[in-house]
Protein backbone atom coordinates (compact mmCIF):
# COMPACT_ATOMS: atom_id res chain seq x y z
CA UNK A 1 0.00 0.00 0.00
CA UNK A 2 1.55 3.78 -1.02
CA UNK A 3 2.52 5.47 2.46
CA UNK A 4 0.56 8.45 1.06
CA UNK A 5 -2.76 6.17 1.75
CA UNK A 6 -1.39 3.58 4.32
CA UNK A 7 -0.82 7.28 6.68
CA UNK A 8 -4.46 8.52 5.39
CA UNK A 9 -6.04 5.19 6.46
CA UNK A 10 -4.08 5.34 9.84
CA UNK A 11 -5.26 9.01 10.95
CA UNK A 12 -9.52 8.48 9.43
CA UNK A 13 -9.82 4.69 11.04
CA UNK A 14 -10.26 5.41 14.70
CA UNK A 15 -12.23 8.69 14.78
CA UNK A 16 -14.90 7.21 12.29
CA UNK A 17 -14.55 3.70 15.48
CA UNK A 18 -15.20 5.77 18.15
CA UNK A 19 -18.28 7.44 16.21
CA UNK A 20 -19.72 3.94 15.49
CA UNK A 21 -18.68 2.71 19.00
CA UNK A 22 -20.26 5.75 20.91
CA UNK A 23 -23.99 5.29 18.68
CA UNK A 24 -23.86 2.10 20.13
CA UNK A 25 -23.55 3.35 23.38
CA UNK A 26 -26.13 5.80 22.68
CA UNK A 27 -28.38 3.23 21.19
CA UNK A 28 -28.12 0.89 24.35
CA UNK A 29 -28.77 4.43 27.04
CA UNK A 30 -31.50 5.37 24.66
CA UNK A 31 -33.16 1.34 25.26
CA UNK A 32 -32.53 2.00 28.87
CA UNK A 33 -34.89 5.34 28.39
CA UNK A 34 -31.92 7.64 29.62
CA UNK A 35 -32.62 10.78 27.17
CA UNK A 36 -35.81 10.22 27.39
CA UNK A 37 -36.24 10.26 30.98
CA UNK A 38 -34.09 13.49 31.06
CA UNK A 39 -36.62 15.54 28.38
CA UNK A 40 -39.04 14.44 30.18
CA UNK A 41 -38.07 15.84 33.60
CA UNK A 42 -36.55 19.04 32.28
CA UNK A 43 -39.85 19.47 30.50
CA UNK A 44 -41.78 19.39 33.71
CA UNK A 45 -40.05 21.85 35.18
CA UNK A 46 -41.74 24.94 35.90
CA UNK A 47 -41.39 28.54 33.93
CA UNK A 48 -41.93 29.83 30.45
CA UNK A 49 -40.85 28.34 27.07
CA UNK A 50 -37.46 30.44 27.40
CA UNK A 51 -36.63 28.77 30.34
CA UNK A 52 -37.58 25.25 28.51
CA UNK A 53 -35.46 26.02 26.02
CA UNK A 54 -32.20 26.67 27.77
CA UNK A 55 -32.68 23.67 30.24
CA UNK A 56 -33.09 21.43 27.05
CA UNK A 57 -29.75 23.19 25.01
CA UNK A 58 -27.93 22.44 28.00
CA UNK A 59 -29.27 18.79 28.08
CA UNK A 60 -28.14 18.93 24.20
CA UNK A 61 -24.67 20.26 25.29
CA UNK A 62 -24.06 18.03 27.72
CA UNK A 63 -25.10 14.47 25.59
CA UNK A 64 -22.62 16.09 23.29
CA UNK A 65 -19.72 16.35 24.98
CA UNK A 66 -20.23 13.11 26.76
CA UNK A 67 -21.79 10.95 23.68
CA UNK A 68 -20.67 12.60 20.96
CA UNK A 69 -22.82 15.30 18.22
CA UNK A 70 -23.79 12.81 16.15
CA UNK A 71 -25.21 10.99 18.95
CA UNK A 72 -26.83 14.19 20.10
CA UNK A 73 -28.86 14.81 17.51
CA UNK A 74 -29.92 11.46 16.52
CA UNK A 75 -31.48 10.91 19.62
CA UNK A 76 -32.60 14.11 21.30
CA UNK A 77 -33.95 15.55 17.94
CA UNK A 78 -37.30 13.72 18.75
CA UNK A 79 -36.95 14.29 22.38
CA UNK A 80 -36.49 17.82 22.45
CA UNK A 81 -39.31 18.72 19.59
CA UNK A 82 -41.95 16.36 21.91
CA UNK A 83 -40.97 18.83 24.63
CA UNK A 84 -42.14 21.67 22.63
CA UNK A 85 -45.07 20.45 21.46
CA UNK A 86 -46.02 19.05 24.81
CA UNK A 87 -45.65 22.34 26.16
CA UNK A 88 -47.73 24.37 23.13
CA UNK A 89 -44.94 26.07 21.86
CA UNK A 90 -43.65 26.92 18.41
CA UNK A 91 -40.98 24.38 17.84
CA UNK A 92 -38.63 26.09 15.18
CA UNK A 93 -36.44 27.02 17.89
CA UNK A 94 -35.80 23.77 19.18
CA UNK A 95 -35.66 22.19 16.13
CA UNK A 96 -32.77 23.99 14.98
CA UNK A 97 -31.45 24.74 18.65
CA UNK A 98 -30.43 20.96 18.63
CA UNK A 99 -28.08 20.55 15.55
CA UNK A 100 -26.56 24.26 16.14
CA UNK A 101 -25.95 23.25 19.86
CA UNK A 102 -24.66 19.94 19.32
CA UNK A 103 -21.92 21.57 16.67
CA UNK A 104 -21.14 24.08 19.27
CA UNK A 105 -20.92 22.08 22.19
CA UNK A 106 -18.25 19.65 20.44
CA UNK A 107 -15.12 21.51 21.26
CA UNK A 108 -14.41 19.98 24.79
CA UNK A 109 -13.77 16.51 24.54
CA UNK A 110 -11.52 14.81 21.99
CA UNK A 111 -14.41 11.96 21.61
CA UNK A 112 -17.55 14.53 21.18
CA UNK A 113 -16.32 15.20 17.89
CA UNK A 114 -14.56 13.34 15.45
CA UNK A 115 -12.73 16.18 13.75
CA UNK A 116 -11.12 16.80 17.05
CA UNK A 117 -9.20 13.16 16.57
CA UNK A 118 -8.94 13.41 13.37
CA UNK A 119 -6.61 17.06 13.89
CA UNK A 120 -5.13 15.72 17.34
CA UNK A 121 -3.33 12.20 15.34
CA UNK A 122 -0.20 11.93 15.72
CA UNK A 123 0.36 14.96 18.39
CA UNK A 124 0.08 13.02 21.65
CA UNK A 125 -2.39 15.13 23.23
CA UNK A 126 -4.46 13.13 26.23
CA UNK A 127 -8.37 14.03 26.43
CA UNK A 128 -7.57 15.82 30.01
CA UNK A 129 -5.27 18.34 28.69
CA UNK A 130 -7.20 18.94 25.01
CA UNK A 131 -10.51 19.59 27.46
CA UNK A 132 -8.19 22.11 29.69
CA UNK A 133 -7.04 23.95 26.61
CA UNK A 134 -10.62 24.20 25.03
CA UNK A 135 -12.60 24.47 27.91
CA UNK A 136 -12.43 28.53 27.44
CA UNK A 137 -13.38 28.40 23.84
CA UNK A 138 -16.19 25.54 24.16
CA UNK A 139 -17.75 27.46 27.29
CA UNK A 140 -17.85 30.92 24.90
CA UNK A 141 -19.46 28.73 21.81
CA UNK A 142 -22.24 27.39 24.07
CA UNK A 143 -23.10 30.53 25.94
CA UNK A 144 -23.59 32.48 22.57
CA UNK A 145 -25.39 29.96 20.68
CA UNK A 146 -27.54 30.20 23.31
CA UNK A 147 -28.05 34.24 23.43
CA UNK A 148 -28.53 34.03 19.27
CA UNK A 149 -30.81 31.18 19.53
CA UNK A 150 -33.03 32.98 22.08
CA UNK A 151 -32.64 36.31 20.06
CA UNK A 152 -33.23 34.36 17.12
CA UNK A 153 -36.86 33.51 18.14
CA UNK A 154 -37.18 35.53 21.63
CA UNK A 155 -41.46 35.96 20.68
CA UNK A 156 -41.65 32.19 20.29
CA UNK A 157 -40.15 31.49 23.48
CA UNK A 158 -40.94 34.87 25.55
CA UNK A 159 -43.96 36.43 23.99
CA UNK A 160 -46.22 33.05 23.30
CA UNK A 161 -48.50 31.89 26.54
CA UNK A 162 -47.07 28.08 26.78
CA UNK A 163 -49.53 26.04 27.79
CA UNK A 164 -48.92 24.12 31.44
CA UNK A 165 -47.09 21.15 31.43
CA UNK A 166 -49.07 17.79 31.50
CA UNK A 167 -49.73 16.07 35.23
CA UNK A 168 -47.70 14.27 36.59
CA UNK A 169 -47.56 10.78 35.87
CA UNK A 170 -48.54 11.26 31.69
CA UNK A 171 -46.74 12.41 28.91
CA UNK A 172 -48.39 13.83 26.03
CA UNK A 173 -47.40 11.81 22.56
CA UNK A 174 -48.71 14.31 19.76
CA UNK A 175 -48.83 17.97 19.68
CA UNK A 176 -51.33 19.18 22.36
CA UNK A 177 -55.33 18.98 20.89
CA UNK A 178 -53.57 17.24 17.94
CA UNK A 179 -55.45 14.34 16.35
CA UNK A 180 -54.89 11.10 17.67
CA UNK A 181 -53.31 12.94 21.33
CA UNK A 182 -52.91 10.22 23.74
CA UNK A 183 -50.97 9.71 26.96
CA UNK A 184 -49.18 7.16 28.60
CA UNK A 185 -47.06 7.46 32.24
CA UNK A 186 -44.21 8.49 32.62
CA UNK A 187 -41.24 7.09 31.77
CA UNK A 188 -38.98 5.54 34.13
CA UNK A 189 -34.93 5.09 33.65
CA UNK A 190 -33.87 1.96 33.96
CA UNK A 191 -29.89 1.52 35.52
CA UNK A 192 -28.92 -0.82 33.03
CA UNK A 193 -26.43 -1.66 30.18
CA UNK A 194 -26.77 1.61 28.44
CA UNK A 195 -26.42 3.85 31.72
CA UNK A 196 -23.29 1.95 32.81
CA UNK A 197 -21.75 2.16 29.21
CA UNK A 198 -22.74 6.08 28.94
CA UNK A 199 -20.32 6.44 32.42
CA UNK A 200 -17.50 4.06 31.30
CA UNK A 201 -17.56 5.67 27.91
CA UNK A 202 -17.56 9.19 28.90
CA UNK A 203 -14.51 7.93 31.70
CA UNK A 204 -12.19 6.42 28.67
CA UNK A 205 -12.78 9.50 26.38
CA UNK A 206 -10.94 11.46 29.36
CA UNK A 207 -8.79 9.19 30.01
CA UNK A 208 -7.09 7.93 27.23
CA UNK A 209 -5.76 9.15 23.91
CA UNK A 210 -7.08 6.34 21.56
CA UNK A 211 -10.25 5.44 22.98
CA UNK A 212 -11.67 4.10 19.65
CA UNK A 213 -11.62 0.25 20.09
CA UNK A 214 -12.03 0.37 24.02
CA UNK A 215 -15.38 3.06 23.12
CA UNK A 216 -16.15 0.24 20.20
CA UNK A 217 -15.88 -2.43 22.41
CA UNK A 218 -17.84 -1.09 25.45
CA UNK A 219 -20.73 0.21 22.78
CA UNK A 220 -21.01 -3.41 21.28
CA UNK A 221 -21.09 -5.28 24.43
CA UNK A 222 -23.78 -2.91 25.83
CA UNK A 223 -26.08 -3.26 22.83
CA UNK A 224 -25.31 -7.26 22.71
CA UNK A 225 -27.21 -7.36 26.48
CA UNK A 226 -30.04 -4.96 25.63
CA UNK A 227 -30.58 -7.15 22.56
CA UNK A 228 -30.43 -10.20 24.78
CA UNK A 229 -32.60 -9.01 27.25
CA UNK A 230 -35.10 -8.06 24.91
CA UNK A 231 -34.90 -4.47 25.13
CA UNK A 232 -33.43 -3.67 22.03
CA UNK A 233 -33.58 -5.19 18.46
CA UNK A 234 -30.55 -5.08 15.91
CA UNK A 235 -32.95 -3.12 13.36
CA UNK A 236 -32.63 -0.05 15.28
CA UNK A 237 -29.17 0.30 16.14
CA UNK A 238 -28.24 -0.06 12.12
CA UNK A 239 -30.38 2.70 11.50
CA UNK A 240 -28.66 4.68 14.41
CA UNK A 241 -25.53 4.29 12.99
CA UNK A 242 -26.70 5.15 9.40
CA UNK A 243 -23.06 3.01 8.33
CA UNK A 244 -24.10 4.04 4.06
CA UNK A 245 -23.60 7.50 5.24
CA UNK A 246 -20.69 7.19 7.59
CA UNK A 247 -19.21 4.49 4.59
CA UNK A 248 -19.15 7.39 2.21
CA UNK A 249 -18.04 10.03 4.40
CA UNK A 250 -15.23 7.41 5.15
CA UNK A 251 -14.30 7.28 1.90
CA UNK A 252 -13.82 10.63 0.95
CA UNK A 253 -11.55 11.24 3.92
CA UNK A 254 -9.40 8.70 3.24
CA UNK A 255 -9.17 10.12 0.05
CA UNK A 256 -8.32 13.76 0.52
CA UNK A 257 -6.07 12.25 3.75
CA UNK A 258 -4.11 11.01 0.82
CA UNK A 259 -4.39 13.80 -1.88
CA UNK A 260 -3.02 16.37 0.97
CA UNK A 261 -0.30 13.82 1.23
CA UNK A 262 1.17 13.22 -2.00
CA UNK A 263 0.59 16.88 -3.07
CA UNK A 264 1.20 19.10 -0.23
CA UNK A 265 -0.57 21.98 -1.16
CA UNK A 266 -3.17 22.50 1.49
CA UNK A 267 -0.02 22.14 4.37
CA UNK A 268 1.75 25.17 2.23
CA UNK A 269 -1.47 27.11 2.29
CA UNK A 270 -1.94 26.87 6.05
CA UNK A 271 1.64 27.66 6.66
CA UNK A 272 0.83 31.00 5.50
CA UNK A 273 -2.00 31.61 7.77
CA UNK A 274 -2.73 33.17 10.72
CA UNK A 275 -4.87 32.07 13.64
CA UNK A 276 -8.30 34.03 12.68
CA UNK A 277 -7.68 32.91 8.90
CA UNK A 278 -6.96 29.36 9.23
CA UNK A 279 -10.44 29.26 11.23
CA UNK A 280 -12.36 30.70 8.40
CA UNK A 281 -10.28 28.42 6.13
CA UNK A 282 -11.65 25.83 7.63
CA UNK A 283 -15.08 26.70 7.85
CA UNK A 284 -14.99 27.36 4.38
CA UNK A 285 -13.91 23.84 3.51
CA UNK A 286 -16.50 21.96 5.99
CA UNK A 287 -18.94 23.83 4.19
CA UNK A 288 -17.94 22.53 0.50
CA UNK A 289 -16.48 18.90 1.40
CA UNK A 290 -18.18 18.55 5.14
CA UNK A 291 -15.89 19.01 7.93
CA UNK A 292 -14.87 15.19 8.52
CA UNK A 293 -12.95 14.79 5.42
CA UNK A 294 -11.83 18.76 5.15
CA UNK A 295 -9.89 17.73 9.04
CA UNK A 296 -8.22 15.40 6.88
CA UNK A 297 -7.05 17.62 4.41
CA UNK A 298 -6.02 19.96 6.46
CA UNK A 299 -4.39 18.08 8.84
CA UNK A 300 -1.98 15.57 7.38
CA UNK A 301 0.61 17.47 8.11
CA UNK A 302 0.24 19.31 11.12
CA UNK A 303 -0.65 22.35 10.69
CA UNK A 304 0.64 25.29 13.16
CA UNK A 305 -2.61 26.72 14.25
CA UNK A 306 -4.68 23.40 15.35
CA UNK A 307 -6.62 25.35 17.75
CA UNK A 308 -8.17 27.25 15.87
CA UNK A 309 -8.37 24.67 12.90
CA UNK A 310 -10.37 22.86 15.07
CA UNK A 311 -12.53 25.92 16.09
CA UNK A 312 -13.45 26.29 12.20
CA UNK A 313 -14.03 22.66 11.88
CA UNK A 314 -16.42 22.61 14.81
CA UNK A 315 -18.54 25.26 13.92
CA UNK A 316 -18.14 26.17 10.64
CA UNK A 317 -20.64 23.53 9.86
CA UNK A 318 -23.61 25.79 11.37
CA UNK A 319 -23.46 27.27 8.12
CA UNK A 320 -24.68 24.53 6.34
CA UNK A 321 -25.97 21.58 6.40
CA UNK A 322 -23.80 20.15 4.03
CA UNK A 323 -21.12 20.87 7.04
CA UNK A 324 -20.90 17.79 9.15
CA UNK A 325 -22.54 14.05 9.95
CA UNK A 326 -24.46 15.57 12.73
CA UNK A 327 -26.50 17.84 10.17
CA UNK A 328 -27.02 15.17 7.49
CA UNK A 329 -28.36 13.05 10.38
CA UNK A 330 -29.95 15.61 11.91
CA UNK A 331 -31.87 16.57 8.95
CA UNK A 332 -33.50 12.74 8.32
CA UNK A 333 -34.27 12.73 11.93
CA UNK A 334 -35.76 15.42 12.28
CA UNK A 335 -37.96 14.45 9.20
CA UNK A 336 -38.86 11.31 10.64
CA UNK A 337 -40.47 13.03 13.55
CA UNK A 338 -42.64 15.07 12.07
CA UNK A 339 -40.78 18.20 11.69
CA UNK A 340 -40.42 20.45 8.59
CA UNK A 341 -36.16 21.23 8.95
CA UNK A 342 -35.54 23.84 6.08
CA UNK A 343 -31.26 24.22 4.52
CA UNK A 344 -32.02 27.68 3.91
CA UNK A 345 -33.41 28.70 7.31
CA UNK A 346 -29.96 26.75 8.56
CA UNK A 347 -27.92 28.53 6.64
CA UNK A 348 -29.55 31.95 7.43
CA UNK A 349 -29.38 31.15 11.14
CA UNK A 350 -25.90 30.28 10.25
CA UNK A 351 -24.77 33.00 8.95
CA UNK A 352 -25.18 35.40 12.05
CA UNK A 353 -24.50 32.22 14.53
CA UNK A 354 -20.69 31.12 12.81
CA UNK A 355 -19.04 34.70 12.55
CA UNK A 356 -20.24 35.22 16.11
CA UNK A 357 -19.21 31.62 17.78
CA UNK A 358 -16.10 31.42 15.80
CA UNK A 359 -14.73 35.45 16.79
CA UNK A 360 -15.79 34.30 20.66
CA UNK A 361 -14.18 30.99 21.13
CA UNK A 362 -10.87 32.54 19.22
CA UNK A 363 -11.21 35.26 21.80
CA UNK A 364 -11.60 32.79 24.94
CA UNK A 365 -8.33 30.59 23.10
CA UNK A 366 -6.09 33.77 24.57
CA UNK A 367 -6.84 32.60 28.36
CA UNK A 368 -6.31 28.74 27.83
CA UNK A 369 -2.92 27.50 27.94
CA UNK A 370 -2.07 26.08 24.41
CA UNK A 371 -1.76 22.39 24.64
CA UNK A 372 -2.22 21.60 20.73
Amino acid sequence: MPAPLAHSLSQTWPPFVLIAGLLLVGTAAAADRLFEVAGERLGRLPGGGAWLFASLMLLVAAVTVVLNLDTSVVFLTPIVLQAARSRGLDETAFLYGVVAMSNSASLLLTGSNLTNLLVLHGRGATGAGFAAGMAPAWGAAVVVTLVVLLAWRHRDLVGARAQRPAPAGATTLAPTGGPGATTRHEPALHVGPGVAATAVAAALVVALGDPAPWVLAVGAVAVGAQVASGRLTWRPTVRALGPVTLAGIFVLAVALGWLARAWGGPARLLAHLGTTATAWLAVGASVVVNNLPAAVLLSARQPAHARALLLGLDLGPNLAVTGSLSALLWFRVARASRARPSARTYSVLGAVLVPCTVFAALGATVVAPHSL
